[in-house]
């Protein structure tokens, strides 16, 4: 009944979603995919594939090394990363090059999904945090294709929707082999939606095992000069910020250049297609602004000197330029988003400065904030006399950058506890499994895959 309502629904709002999706330009590129059309050049090539779905860039970015590792233990295996957005396709193709093909996900609908699993007959599908379509995943249990839910969380706000619905979720989780969960809240709020807690496990959060970027040559590698900075400037670095965040940001800048006029401000907002927006509001309160994509070659003057605020309205660039930063701001929580990556400036043993709504990465902000690593602020005022405190105590600024460098090495591991799993769910799969044959018979394929995993479990 559930699933009979949730399709009539689906189908009542196709117009509109596809009305949408053509509307925006960034969503066009990849429609024909996501309504089914075939990879170019084919999938069938004799080899078992590993699907993994990571919705966007941060999605995409977190299991990037999960994948490259899969592939390294598994060679004999091909791998597509599917996404929904652009900024995904990106993240996929800069980082997996080589070692995984992109693919943009299938729309919900039964129709589409059914014929994007006739083409790829994946052995083994894999995503990211908590993206549960609920046909999808009902086509793969059909198919006798395990599902494991990786880097798994579930926002109180996601929570609170899900309760709604929690007879049909218990549904759609019943499809899941095993969910590996990124904290013990995680995982009993996924066990309180239904999933069997014998099939959910707590463990850890892999973006604590991103690799550093190459300090020097690798992808994303962004140096002082490429800057424009002179020698004795501080750079504070604000990313993945929000409209509403950069006018505190700007006005806790202004305050800290009155007495630290060396200071040049960088922001990287959330989505690049904004940087406009962000140029015209630093103007329009007197500050010079250079974009980072106008920015010339290593060596020179690349603008005037002196207080201002550097765009980077590029992609790939800000893990690597937290490296350069004296201070460092994550985004999305002085505004009710919930967070981005607090990790990327604290593996740098940068201080992490944010906001109080952090519900995306709540066990990392307690983490931090328990190691005294970071310095929460609740507005721009309290972020300027925050950072000003630390600039006038380098000893300060460097203890609590170090012990947020601290939290990022005594979480390591989940990535390796994640592959190991994943390797005992393929081990208990029943091969082969007649790629493509689908029906409830082949749900007998999936009985030992199914079966309880060891390990830490939430609920």
């Amino acid at each position: 009944m559930w699933y009979l309502t949730y399709n009539l629904l689906l189908l009542l709002a196709s117009p509109v979603i596809l009305a949408i999706l053509l509307a925006k330009p960034r969503c066009r590129r990849g429609l024909s995919q996501r309504l089914g059309r075939v990879l170019p050049g084919g999938v069938a090539d004799g080899r078992p594939l590993l699907w993994v779905h990571a919705v966007s860039l941060g999605e995409a970015v977190a299991v990037a090394p999960l994948v490259k590792a899969f592939h390294v233990r598994y060679p004999a295996y091909r791998i597509i990363v599917s996404t929904v957005t652009e900024t995904g396709r990106e993240a996929v193709e800069q980082r997996l090059a080589g070692v995984a093909d992109h693919y943009y996900a299938p729309l919900d609908f039964p129709w589409v999904v059914s014929k994007v699993m006739r083409h790829l007959k994946p052995s083994l599908f894999l995503f990211v945090e908590t993206e549960l379509w609920p046909n999808l995943l009902r086509q793969l249990g059909r198919c006798g294709i395990p599902a494991v839910l990786v880097n798994g969380r579930l926002s109180s706000r996601s929570f609170g929707r899900y309760r709604l619905i929690r007879s049909f979720l218990r549904q759609v989780l019943g499809a899941v082999t095993v969910c590996l969960m990124q904290s013990d809240r995680d995982a009993e709020r996924m066990v309180a939606l239904g999933a069997q807690p014998d099939r959910v496990i707590r463990i850890g959060n892999i973006k604590f095992d991103q690799p550093l970027p190459d300090r020097i040559n690798g992808p994303g590698a962004l140096s002082w000069a490429r800057l424009g900075l002179a020698e004795g400037e501080e750079l504070i670095v604000a990313g993945s910020t929000h409209p509403g965040e950069e006018e505190a940001l700007l006005t806790a800048y202004q305050t800290l250049v009155r007495e630290f006029s060396n200071l040049v401000l960088l922001l990287a907002p959330r989505h690049v297609e904004r940087a406009a927006e962000v140029e015209a509001e630093v103007k329009g309160i007197g500050l010079p602004a250079l974009r980072r994509s106008l920015l010339g070659t290593p060596g020179g003057n690349h603008g005037p000197s002196g207080p201002r605020v550097l765009i980077l309205d590029t992609r790939g660039e800000l893990a690597s330029v937290y490296r350069e930063a004296v201070l460092a701001y994550v985004g999305g929580t002085l505004i009710p988003v919930g967070g981005h990556n607090l990790l990327e400036p604290a593996v740098w043993a940068k201080p992490v400065f944010f906001g109080p709504f952090t519900d995306h990465c709540a066990e990392i902000a307690t983490q931090l904030s328990r190691a005294e690593g970071m310095i929460p602020v609740r507005n721009g005022a309290e972020l300027a006399e925050a950072m000003a405190h630390l600039l006038r105590n380098r000893e300060d600024l460097q203890k609590v950058g170090i012990a947020a460098q601290q939290v990022v090495e005594e979480n390591r591991g989940a990535l390796q506890r994640s592959l190991d799993h994943i390797g005992k769910v393929l081990d208990a799969a029943v091969e082969p499994r007649g790629a493509g044959v689908c029906g409830p018979s082949a749900g007998l394929a999936r009985k030992d895959a199914l079966a309880p995993l060891s390990g830490e479990r939430g609920g």
